[in-house]
């Protein structure tokens, strides 16, 4: 077998685009965590308008589910962002693994880091923001704070992630 084809072999596998995918998020949630620490007052601001549901439409059918308790909204902004650095140390641990893996080591360990960080993702942005945010308090609808957008982006990219990761190692496309 030629060199570039043994290179590309392994550059180009699923487990490298698993790992790349594995530290790009890692970081991202590093830095999305990190930024809801130092900028506490703008985004606990945008779950307060969230949960209170000021800026949306209002019908007495759905506003009694509105919450304007600060100390609510501060307890939902703290597991909000404790989430965010536990999905982030996770994803960064996986990384580790999978740099070991590369060097030799087993990828089980990495691979069920990725897959755990993915999930604690999925949970965050489609079970919280999109459903609760989103549809419970109708931020959907919200003049204010609308993170649906935001929301559905890292659904998808930890989708593509557990995707891959689930993905046969030897899948036949061509």
């Amino acid at each position: 077998m030629p060199r570039v084809t043994r290179i590309l072999d392994t550059v180009g596998s699923r487990r490298i685009a698993v790992a790349t995918l594995t530290a790009i998020t890692g970081v991202y949630y590093t830095f999305v965590a990190f930024t809801n620490c130092v900028d506490t007052d703008t985004n606990r601001r945008g779950v307060a308008a969230v949960l209170s549901m000021r800026g949306t439409i209002h019908h007495a059918g759905v506003d009694w589910r509105a919450i304007t308790d600060s100390t609510v909204v501060w307890v939902a902004y703290v597991l909000i962002v404790v989430w965010e650095w536990l999905i982030a140390l996770v994803l960064l641990a996986a990384t580790v693994g999978w740099v070991r893996a590369f060097a030799g080591r087993s990828a089980r360990q990495a691979a069920k880091l990725s897959g755990l960080g993915w999930t604690m993702a999925i949970l965050l942005f489609a079970g919280g923001f999109l459903t609760v945010g989103g549809e419970w308090f109708r931020m959907w609808a919200n003049k204010e704070v609308n993170a649906t957008a935001a929301a559905l982006q890292n659904f998808l990219v930890a989708s593509v992630g557990l995707i891959l990761l689930h993905m046969p190692e030897r899948a036949k496309w061509f």
